[in-house]
């Protein structure tokens, strides 16, 4: 990565954010989408703060605003106004090359869907951030055995997807999320595609990661998988009608 990204990254930094151990913090966000003449406000002016070692669901019926707030958090999209400080960051002002630095360093993803590769094993797809970051070969094989022994699936390291039910799949996802020690982890849904069994454990072993220091930021429509967050922000309408804690 050439030091103009790092540069830019670091320009905006607040470390009175991080001295009050705030991982997340947005301020007056909105996001707005042309439509012809129109203009669809899907966010508008949610003021939020997440400490670190928090553990948080995002509700919200469908058109709430959560799925764009969930894109802005992870630095896949930017805000049409506002600020967003990550990790003491301000992202919401950084171009694609340097929102995908920070995605990189900064936020572990887990979907829905797993989104590992076929043909790769577990072992490689849980090195896949690593190789984008130019971590070395030696090194990206101790932390990706490290994640995977993490997540109960040492004996699995070299199956392929099409060897693993889909509860070690999710697994294999979370490891890779893991694996580059993020600020925050962002689960979507990610027992959608699971059984309640199987769901039961992935939101057993989000509990432990939780334990163990994460802080995890989980998106759902479903009550009873958001109940094993400690925090529920509910959207609708593109702004917050409740945050709550769950315990």
């Amino acid at each position: 990565m050439h030091m103009g990204v790092e540069e830019a990254v670091s320009r905006n930094f607040r470390q009175d954010l991080v001295d009050d151990g705030i991982v997340i913090q947005t301020d007056d966000l909105w996001k707005t989408y042309e439509m012809g003449a129109e203009k669809l406000h899907a966010l508008r002016g949610v003021d939020m703060q997440i400490r670190k070692g928090e553990y948080v669901a995002i509700m919200g019926p469908s058109g709430s605003g959560k799925s764009t707030f969930m894109n802005l958090i992870g630095c896949l999209d930017t805000p049409t106004k506002g600020s967003y400080w990550l990790a003491g960051r301000l992202v919401s002002q950084l171009d694609d090359d340097e929102l995908a630095y920070i995605r990189n360093r900064e936020i572990g993803f887990v979907f829905q869907t797993f989104n590992l590769l076929p043909r790769a094993t577990a072992l490689h797809n849980v090195e896949l951030p690593m190789i984008y970051n130019g971590t070395p070969a030696a090194e990206r094989l101790d932390r990706a055995q490290k994640a995977l022994h993490q997540v109960d699936l040492a004996g699995r390291m070299t199956h392929r997807p099409n060897e693993l039910s889909g509860g070690q799949r999710q697994r294999v996802a979370i490891a890779r999320a893991l694996v580059n020690n993020p600020s925050i982890l962002l689960a979507d849904e990610p027992t959608g595609n699971l059984d309640s069994q199987t769901g039961e454990e992935i939101m057993g072993l989000f509990a432990r990661l939780h334990q163990g220091g994460n802080t995890i930021i989980l998106v759902t429509h479903e009550p009873d998988i958001a109940q094993h967050a400690h925090r529920t922000i509910r959207l609708r309408d593109g702004k917050i009608e409740k945050d709550e804690r769950n315990r």
